[in-house]
């Protein structure tokens, strides 16, 4: 009887001592598995798929968005007092009409399809995936629909935008950096030039990471050529320097 129990341990001793050896085997089974179930895509794909997906929306909001400041800028020379302009005004919270323009005026594609590929991580984050949110834009309010992020700050829930489709959420965005307090110099720099390495500097106030964040945009610009998707800004006729 001794010796069967001898011999019943020491058979456990030598499968526990040849088991991870066997696990070892199975995880490499498994992940050659998976290499063929999901390949892995390369860079230049990956970047090809997130142009497909984020070029055309981001070109259509523009045109939207420059049609409307065109058109809003011949309204005020006709007229610069017209209370039309009020409603626009108290939108964006401008104080004169030189304001509003600045908040209307929309800034080159290549650095909104910069800061998507930052901020989605070449469209292939959750919060895109998810939620449709190109930007990292948070959410304030619970009446609005939203997602949680995977990070708390303290033992608060970050909460992230959730938008019906990608263009609403590229209109939102351009929509934060006309409005928002933290991008005025940015405005005030748009309404001089249209050089997207000049006006990056100025998103400083987007991201924690501060100057860096203006610096990191414009090395993407750069080396993926986003510039080519910048469009010539056309200035209504007659244009006056003083809009008010």
């Amino acid at each position: 009887m001794a010796f069967i129990t001898f011999f019943f341990i020491l058979m456990v001793i030598l499968y526990v001592w040849l088991h991870p050896v066997t696990q070892e085997e199975k995880k490499e089974e498994k992940v050659a598995v998976e290499e063929v179930i999901v390949p892995r895509v390369s860079v230049p794909e990956k970047k090809a798929r997130f142009a497909t997906i984020i070029v055309s929306p981001v070109n259509k909001v523009y045109t939207d968005l420059l049609r409307r400041y065109l058109e809003v800028t011949e309204s005020i020379q006709k007229d610069p007092h017209n209370s039309q302009l009020s409603a626009l005004k108290e939108e964006y919270r401008a104080n004169d009409n030189r304001e509003l323009l600045m908040a209307l005026k929309p800034h080159p594609q290549s650095i909104a399809i910069a800061q998507a590929a930052m901020e989605s991580s070449w469209a292939t984050s959750r919060f895109f995936k998810e939620a449709n949110n190109v930007f990292g834009v948070w959410s304030f309010s619970a009446n609005e629909p939203r997602i949680a992020a995977g990070e708390k700050r303290g033992d608060k829930t970050i909460w992230i935008k959730k938008y019906s489709s990608i263009e609403d959420s590229i209109r939102d965005y351009y929509r934060t950096l006309a409005r928002g307090s933290a991008y005025k110099e940015f405005r005030e720099l748009k309404m001089e030039t249209d050089d997207p390495y000049q006006l990056v500097k100025k998103l400083d106030h987007y991201s924690e990471k501060g100057a860096e964040y203006g610096r990191e945009l414009a090395e993407i610009i750069h080396f993926n050529k986003f510039n080519r998707y910048d469009q010539p800004q056309i200035s209504p006729a007659g244009q006056d320097n003083d809009p008010n």
